[in-house]
């Protein structure tokens, strides 16, 4: 039986004159991508669970330009698909030199199947809502440079109910593991299956390139919120193989793509994918060992011996993208956690200061919540870290009731961040390194922007610093999600995190713990927006301003927000 295309084609990364274009087969086969203006790329597939994947490199491309192209599996057209209901895809290349043109950033979080709007009554996907505008006017230049999904691509520990029905019938399955929530690495194909197979999202993202980062639903709610829930998880008999299954299919569906095409063939893992003859005990033992890396985080020198960098960074004409894992490498030692470790943090720094007009920080968790809440996280911290173990203990079983593990619970990070972003601002060197000295002076960007999702609900909020030296405009933007609700009962909750009042009275909370006053205050300019949406970051020379964009009860997008960041 000859192959044929189960998932796909992803248009991923598209820089100067290639592109990547990513698909899952359905037998091993030879994929060729072949544009119309003669560009091609062609590439293997490589097995692993028995399923069958390429990741195609297409070389070649006119700079400047919007051509169609083509998949063909084992030479036989496999997409577009006969049945002529979408328009033919498309790869946009930018201008040789670009520094002058305009970026346009799409982005948003959390997004779970349609399927899961019929028997949860879910508003309309934002995505497919997106999807069905270009389907009505196709032209490429209107297309946004990159789609940037911040988190919750799947949902492994909420699944639909095909996926249920799917995993009751499976007779083997590791002692104790959840009914309802996907284990193995064959289960979680099906939720990309389910994702993606979407008509509507899959002609979207088959020519819209894309970039994108894990958050917890990927493998579970919480997942690496502190230590001891590691500890924890790992008495369960079935979390081996879910965290293994979970990382590696992450590595294959999503991060494969994040690679720059020149980065490719430099990733280790890859490579020993592609020489294996079957890289199911490659990614099996990749994915294990990865979860392992997360117990040595604040261990430096271990750490940079072994770790596995889920973070990256891309640039696109004067805009520089800096994409951070949130999750996986978390140092979790009570009085040292940190979003990252001391060496990828390096890696950030390294990559945040350079010569550009904007810097794009992407982080599936918001590093500014409301203040309300900041401050009860930034409270919860101080608690967990008490030497009384009853207090430690109550803190932490509050921490992970109340998904209290965002930026503001990692002290460290928080204060970091903002420290970073002033420098950056003011236009000051680098932070000092022993090995390098101090790192070069850059002018402060026009914008300095994080993206985020995960809260489900959608809002901009602007940093104030306490230093007057501080140039640069730095913003929140947080826009989640794209297809789920927040309870109706805890909308009023985070309503009141903006407000003074109760603001103030958390702020209080914390300092009578110990807890420092925030190096930077911040307030609301838009939002709090519960519905599910998608938002638009667009440049163009030193101008930045945000548009974000909610779902109708009929399926359409509407404006729910404009906010200038600049200026």
């Amino acid at each position: 039986m000859s192959a044929e295309l189960l998932i796909g084609p992803l248009l991923r990364r598209v820089v100067g004159t290639q592109a990547t274009v990513w698909v899952e087969t359905t037998a091993p086969a030879v994929v060729t991508v072949r544009t119309a203006g003669g560009a091609t790329g062609t590439a293997a597939t490589f097995t692993a669970y028995d399923h069958h994947y390429a990741l195609v490199v297409v070389e070649g491309l006119t700079p400047d330009s919007a051509t169609t192209y083509e998949v063909l599996v084992d030479d036989e057209v496999v997409w577009p698909l006969p049945d002529g209901r979408f328009p033919p895809s498309v790869i946009r290349t930018r201008a040789a030199d670009d520094r002058d043109q305009p970026v346009r950033l799409l982005f948003g979080s959390c997004r779970e199947t349609t399927q899961h709007a019929t028997t949860r009554k879910l508003p309309p996907d934002a995505l497919d809502a997106y999807a069905r505008r270009i389907l009505a006017d196709p032209d490429p230049a209107a297309l946004p440079d990159l789609l940037v999904m911040l988190g919750d691509q799947v949902y492994a520990d909420e699944t639909s109910p095909t996926v249920k029905r799917l995993l009751r019938r499976r007779r083997r399955r590791p002692a104790g593991a959840p009914s309802d929530q996907v284990v193995s690495f064959d289960e979680y194909t099906k939720l990309y299956l389910e994702s993606w197979g979407d008509p509507e999202i899959r002609w979207l993202l088959s020519t819209l390139p894309s970039v994108m980062i894990f958050d917890d639903h990927e493998i579970i709610d919480d997942w690496n919120t502190s230590a001891s829930w590691r500890a924890d998880m790992r008495k369960q008999p079935w979390w081996a193989e879910r965290i293994a299954c979970g990382l590696a299919s992450y590595w294959v569906y999503q991060h494969l793509g994040n690679l720059d095409p020149d980065e490719i063939a430099a990733d280790p893992v890859f490579a020993k994918v592609r020489a294996a003859e079957d890289a199911t005990e490659v990614l099996r033992e990749f994915g294990a060992r990865v979860d392992t890396e997360a117990d040595h985080a604040h261990d430096t020198e271990r750490w940079l011996a072994v770790q596995y960098q889920w973070s990256y960074a891309l640039d696109l004409g004067r805009t520089r993208l800096v994409m951070l894992d949130t999750r996986c490498s978390r140092v979790l030692q009570p009085g040292r956690r940190a979003m990252l470790p001391a060496g990828e943090w390096s890696w950030f720094i390294d990559r945040a200061h350079g010569d550009y007009d904007h810097l794009v920080v992407g982080a599936s968790l918001p590093w500014l919540l409301p203040p309300g809440i900041h401050h009860v996280e930034a409270w919860n911290e101080k608690l967990a870290d008490s030497s009384r173990s009853w207090v430690a203990g109550l803190a932490e079983r509050l921490r992970r009731g109340l998904d209290l593990e965002h930026w503001g619970a990692f002290r460290r990070s928080f204060d970091g961040l903002g420290a970073l972003f002033a420098r950056i601002g003011s236009g000051t060197p680098g932070a000092p390194d022993d090995r390098k000295g101090a790192g070069p002076a850059y002018p402060p960007p026009a914008s300095i922007n994080v993206l985020s999702g995960d809260v489900h609900h959608s809002y901009v909020a602007r940093v104030r610093f306490a230093d007057p030296g501080v140039r640069t405009p730095v913003h929140q933007l947080t826009c989640s999600p794209i297809h789920n609700q927040v309870p109706a009962g805890m909308r009023p909750l985070m309503r009141l995190g903006w407000a003074r009042g109760p603001a103030g009275a958390t702020r209080a909370l914390a300092r009578a713990a110990g807890v420092p006053r925030p190096t930077v205050k911040w307030r609301k300019l838009a939002g709090p927006y519960f519905g599910n949406a998608v938002a638009t970051l667009t440049h163009a020379g030193r101008h930045a301003e945000v548009i974000m964009e909610g779902t109708t009860s009929d399926g359409h997008l509407r404006e729910v927000a404009r906010q200038r960041l600049t200026g």
